[in-house]
């Protein structure tokens, strides 16, 4: 997690330490010079000591002779004791402050997870999945994490303080309740452990039947398992990556353009939009007027691909375009498809 800045409190205790180690300074000094020759080191550190810290066992120094020696205690007293009183009220107002500030983030934590609806939820921010969160974020998508590991955790914190997130197990039930899986749009179970990321998938088509899973698997032997686990997707980093070094040597061209869309500043991207089953049939024209924003490349109708669709041609709910936009040209289509 990105640290916060310095507590005024960790101020106050640096200064109340420094003030009261001066104290004890002067008053070592103070009791050495006054009941010198008697008075060791030892004796008049020992008497600053219990002045400051109300123990008043009795006058280690004999102060019996020296009238200011005893105005010189009750200097030391009070300037001490007000210290210790000060530092003492510090440290408690800095517990009290550290539990009630993570008590509080907890608490809004959950409830800005309770307002989402048709967000993502990345279980696991590793290598993986912290490539996963960063295409939402540039996307423009809702997302929430959740990770076991603190260290991960805090690692991905550090960069996207703001990220909505819960530090627990994904394949438990309550930690996916607590986010938002009942109204979640996907999941990615993305950890590092195959078995986890069934266990995982299995956990969310229980809860919510409707959520897309897409499960990372590192054998694409357990890819059958996965499916009969509730996965909707199967990703095999090992297996994509050996596909993407082919591609670029068979296919250089392509591959440069894919990767051209990942790194271009207008987050230009292959997207897809579902249009809603009670859509009424509509012209492609009337719905997609010509922007710099999106371009309509094909539409998925009834299990058949239209590519490069016709003005004329129409629209049925339940169809899925197929665009080339930028995530502004994407929220844009969507709210279309809405009214």
């Amino acid at each position: 997690m990105k640290p916060s800045p310095p507590s005024a409190h960790f101020s106050g205790l640096r200064r109340g330490a420094t003030l009261l180690l001066l104290i004890l300074l002067v008053g070592t000094l103070g009791y050495r010079h006054i009941g010198a020759p008697e008075a060791t080191w030892i004796d008049s550190f020992y008497m600053t000591f219990i002045t400051v810290a109300t123990i008043g066992y009795g006058e280690i120094v004999d102060l019996s002779r020296h009238p200011m020696g005893r105005l010189f205690t009750v200097f030391i007293a009070v300037i001490g004791i007000g210290t210790m009183s000060y530092l003492f009220s510090t440290f408690v107002a800095l517990l009290l402050e550290s539990d009630l500030n993570a008590t509080l983030r907890k608490k809004r934590m959950k409830k800005e997870i309770a307002r989402l609806s048709g967000h993502y939820i990345v279980c696991g921010i590793g290598r993986v999945g912290s490539n996963v969160a960063n295409e939402l974020i540039q996307t423009q998508r809702t997302l929430v994490v959740v990770e076991n590991d603190r260290e991960a955790l805090d690692r991905w914190l550090e960069d996207h303080p703001g990220t909505p997130h819960l530090h627990a197990d994904a394949a438990d039930d309550e930690a996916l309740r607590a986010a938002g899986v009942m109204a979640a749009a996907g999941v990615f179970a993305v950890t590092g452990d195959d078995s986890h990321n069934l266990m995982v998938s299995l956990s969310v088509k229980l809860l919510n039947s409707k959520a897309r899973v897409v499960a990372r698997l590192h054998d694409i032997r357990n890819a059958d398992k996965a499916r009969r686990a509730g996965a909707d997707e199967i990703v095999s980093p090992d297996f994509t990556g050996g596909m993407r070094i082919a591609s670029a040597m068979v296919r250089p061209h392509v591959v440069n353009f894919m990767d051209q869309m990942l790194r271009t500043d207008d987050q230009l991207r292959v997207e897809e939009v579902q249009v809603p089953a009670n859509y009424p049939d509509t012209p492609i024209k009337e719905l997609l007027a010509r922007s710099r924003d999106y371009i309509l490349l094909a539409t998925h109708e009834q299990g058949k691909w239209v590519f490069n669709p016709a003005d004329e041609h129409l629209l049925k709910g339940g169809a899925t375009l197929v665009l080339m936009a930028t995530p502004t040209g994407r929220v844009e289509i969507e709210k279309r498809l809405q009214n």
